[in-house]
């Protein structure tokens, strides 16, 4: 039973992660469609803000199957 709650929360913390990461990018993308000269600046801090994200799901699924 433990290992099927440990699925269930990793499977939760990666579509959590992916729904993030693609909120980040969309926003990203009409924020240089309003100003593409800052697109680099944007750019840069979209990455920055995806490793966050993908850091705390990583955590979020080690954390979910070491407590199983």
């Amino acid at each position: 039973m433990t290992g099927t709650v440990a699925a269930i929360g990793a499977g939760l913390a990666v579509i959590g992660a992916g729904i993030g990461i693609g909120y980040i990018g969309g926003k990203a993308m009409e924020a240089i469609a309003r100003q593409p000269e800052a697109a680099g600046d944007i750019r840069s801090n979209m990455i920055i803000m995806a490793a966050f994200v993908e850091g705390a799901a990583l955590i979020a699924i080690l954390l979910s199957i070491l407590m199983a």
